[in-house]
């Protein structure tokens, strides 16, 4: 039985998979079973933020597990320590972190937040959420809810109530009401399309919910880890959140999730909890991906990988302009709008056959998402078998 007919036979079709699977990784390079060679402009929907097979991070996380993989909670967890000052201080907000598994979790905790801050002597006066309509912030009861795409919802309600969708940034505020404890954004909408919402626009709703005493949530799942440029997207739109959410490239591959928030005296001992969130490993390989990309950040490598892809990118749109109608995204997190749902299919039947790995987004997009550390000698290979992925279309 090979790995296709047992999956078939005992993992739950919950996914739409390719038919191809991976053995081996290198950077932004992967092999398949058969032995054929692919370029990764996916890095794992933006996990894999270091690259595959990387050395420093198996070393850390070999070592660590050689030493204690997991306690529990209940107890002083060291690289969970360092892990949360490195992200903290790296943010450059002055908050804690809660440590979590996954950008769901990350978002739930978030969420969790928002409703005990809009709590009065033990009674909730605040507990609505406005989040946006091209928005995604999770699978679970709650996260799916809190996104606001409506074909999420079917087949799983009844739904907690308090959530409140926002057409664009623009009808945000005339959705405030007496009821209103938080506004949740991604500033870059993933799953939405890989759209980036206007700065100005941001920095404006931002003081709009701090004179009115709204929580300003971040979802950076997607848009952390320097997926933008720099830490936080949050930190290139030049605001102050009162809550973040992190996943996706904090652990390199590794699932962890964090929420952090100014609010930091909002949790007392067992309001929240993670059986393993931030164990051992976990928060190990936190702070190595931490210390690979700030010293990438710091010496100047980041962004200028960052301008060459941009730049090959660019090249790229320009000479397939009956193809797409617009280049979208920030830094890392690219996308190219298509003419329509055929060409975006066709696009990506064709690129795995040419040796590219990428992915769609909403609103008929092309979206990529290679590791910060890939090299430009496999942008460049990358955009090849793209023209050759979109070739005779």
């Amino acid at each position: 039985m090979n790995t296709k007919e047992r999956d078939t036979k005992y993992v739950l079709p919950t996914y739409a998979r390719t038919d191809v699977e991976f053995v081996k990784g290198k950077n932004a390079t992967l092999w398949d079973s058969k032995g054929k060679r692919y370029i990764d402009f996916t890095s794992g929907i933006a996990v894999v933020s270091v690259g595959h097979g990387n050395e420093r991070l198996a070393n850390a996380l070999c070592e660590q597990a050689k030493n204690i993989i997991h306690i529990s909670n209940l107890y002083y967890i060291e690289p969970q320590a360092r892990a949360a000052q490195k992200v903290v201080e790296t943010s450059g907000y002055d908050m804690k972190c809660f440590f979590a598994n996954s950008g769901a979790e990350a978002n739930e905790g978030a969420i969790k937040i928002a409703r005990k801050y809009g709590e009065v002597d033990g009674e909730i006066k605040r507990y609505k959420i406005i989040t946006l309509k091209h928005s995604f912030h999770g699978r679970t009861i709650t996260t799916v809810k809190a996104t606001g795409q409506e074909k999420m919802h079917n087949y799983f309600g009844p739904f907690p109530d308090g959530f409140v969708y926002a057409e664009d940034i623009d009808e945000i505020e005339s959705l405030i009401d007496e009821r209103t404890v938080g506004v949740m954004i991604e500033l870059v909408q993933g799953e939405g399309g890989v759209e980036p919402l206007q700065k100005q626009k941001v920095q404006q709703l931002a003081k709009t919910l701090k004179s009115k005493d709204v929580l300003l949530m971040v979802d950076e799942v997607q848009t952390g880890v320097y997926r933008t440029g720099e830490f936080l997207a949050s930190n290139l739109y030049e605001i102050e959140p009162d809550v973040v959410t992190l996943a996706k490239g904090i652990g390199g591959g590794v699932p962890v999730g964090i929420v952090m928030t100014s609010k930091k005296e909002i949790f007392s001992a067992g309001d929240h909890g993670s059986t393993f969130g931030g164990n051992y490993l976990s928060s190990r390989a936190v702070c190595e991906v931490m210390d690979i990309l700030n010293e990438a950040k710091s010496s100047g490598r980041l962004d200028e990988t960052i301008a060459y892809f941009d730049g090959v990118l660019e090249r790229f749109y320009k000479e397939h302009d009956s193809l797409f109608t617009k280049k979208v995204g920030i830094g890392m997190m690219a996308g190219l709008r298509c003419k329509d749902a055929d060409t975006l299919n066709a696009i990506l039947e064709n690129a795995k056959e040419a040796g590219v790995m990428v992915l769609k987004a909403g609103r008929n997009t092309l979206r990529l998402l290679p590791p910060l550390t890939i090299s430009t000698k496999e942008i460049d290979e990358g955009f090849e078998a793209l023209r050759s992925a979109v070739s005779g279309l």
